[in-house]
């Protein structure tokens, strides 16, 4: 399967906050290429408690790219993708909101979570926080550094692959019984959407506005 695997860091709850990006771009199930990048938020307001987390402050950035800058770099591992985090609700708000502070088009994506192909796949651990769902499957990591958590997370679906052999997209989310969500320029479907669409036979309205 191919897909990108995707985790932000964030200075705030302000809109375009992300203050870094990991990624890992995965073809053919095999890792093909990873990145990882600080971001110069769109306001210097760092949250304590964000800081708390990941512990990047304001001077670990003001010279970083903003994320605008960065875009051209990131857009290939973007558009058409499959894009894939823990927690994605969280991530692709973060996408979302990075692009709309500069005034950029979503890329035409899907997206899905691990937190939900994990409870499909490992229903027996007892929590599906991304910290547990390492150790369970024997995988350290520096939490809440971007790229380390996007390993994770593309770790997380080549097992998903394995278990349940399903190497295709179709495939996968047939088995898993899971639906993607949908980015594209002007529009926002979430993955239960999506499925509640399929499930009434309705074609996709596709146009959720930002």
């Amino acid at each position: 399967m191919n897909f990108t695997a995707i985790d932000f860091e964030t200075a705030s709850r302000e809109a375009g906050s992300a203050c870094a990006i990991g990624f890992v771009h995965i073809r053919n199930s095999e890792i093909y290429e990873t990145g990882y990048s600080l971001i110069r938020p769109y306001t210097s307001y760092f949250d304590p408690a964000c800081v708390r987390v990941h512990g990047l402050t304001w001077d670990d950035v003001k010279d970083a790219p903003t994320f605008d800058e960065l875009m051209p770099d990131l857009s290939p591992y973007l558009e058409g993708q499959l894009l894939v985090a823990h927690n994605a609700s969280f991530d692709m708000r973060v996408l979302r909101s990075a692009l709309d502070v500069h005034q950029l088009k979503y890329p035409r994506a899907s997206y899905n979570c691990t937190v939900q192909i994990a409870k499909k796949t490992w229903p027996e651990f007892y929590n599906f926080k991304l910290s547990t769902v390492a150790h369970e499957l024997g995988v350290s990591f520096q939490h809440h550094h971007a790229l380390e958590d996007a390993q994770v997370c593309a770790e997380i679906m080549l097992r998903a692959e394995e278990i349940h052999q399903a190497f295709d997209e179709e495939t996968f989310l047939q088995r898993l019984q899971l639906s993607n969500g949908t980015l594209a320029p002007g529009a926002h479907i979430t993955p239960g959407r999506n499925k509640k669409m399929r499930k009434s036979g309705a074609s996709p309205a596709f146009l959720e506005g930002r």
